[in-house]
């Protein structure tokens, strides 16, 4: 402001200070997404300051609550899976590709288990930066799904909320159930043939 003393103007942030800044963001959300990936979404704070080797203070200033320390987590897990979906559809086979990525989605789905009501909202907030990255990640495996209908490896009737109900479905009972976690593979393996069309019968002897 005019006359404003150099005594009480606003410090200015200096590059390496934003740098510094940044380098820490990125380490706390580095180490809190193997933190929750061990713990769930109740992982403790403090556990993740410690091990990105910062204050608790520090992980406040990035991320005042858990909720936004979850979001973040989820936006970059969405940001992440997008990419593998849109890199599978340029390298794989039209059926490997979506078999590809939703072993990725339901391996990483167990970490969010018992997200808050609140977080769920958000997702479901078509003006969040959340919904936007789920939505972004959703259009991206729709795209995978719809290769593999056309190629006839994926029944037709099946739509994305099909696909994403089983994949969560499963993700879910191997968490609930750890006596299932050493058949997840299996189960996979009966929800990938349950989407497969059925053969084609054989034609009648003459």
């Amino acid at each position: 402001m005019p006359g404003e003393s150099p005594d009480t103007a606003a410090p200015k942030t200096s590059p390496e200070l934003r740098a510094d800044a940044r380098r820490n963001r990125e380490r706390i959300l580095a180490v809190a997404r193997v933190v929750v990936e061990e713990q769930g979404t109740e992982a403790s704070l403090r556990d993740i300051a410690r091990r990105a080797q910062v204050g608790l203070g520090t992980l406040y200033r990035h991320f005042p609550t858990r909720e936004a320390l979850l979001e973040a987590l989820l936006r970059q897990s969405f940001d992440r899976l997008a990419a593998r979906a849109q890199a599978l559809g340029e390298s794989e086979a039209p059926y490997e590709a979506l078999v590809a990525f939703l072993g990725d989605l339901i391996g990483g789905a167990g970490a969010y288990r018992g997200l808050a009501a609140s977080m769920m909202a958000t997702i479901n907030d078509e003006g969040s930066p959340l919904h936007a990255s789920c939505a972004a990640m959703r259009s991206a495996a729709g795209h995978l799904l719809e290769r593999a209908q056309v190629a006839g490896r994926i029944r037709g009737d099946v739509d994305g909320t099909d696909v994403f109900a089983l994949a969560n479905a499963l993700s879910w009972i191997t968490d609930q159930a750890p006596s299932l976690a050493s058949r997840r593979d299996h189960l996979f393996a009966l929800i990938m043939s349950g989407l497969t069309p059925p053969a084609a019968p054989e034609p009648a002897a003459p």
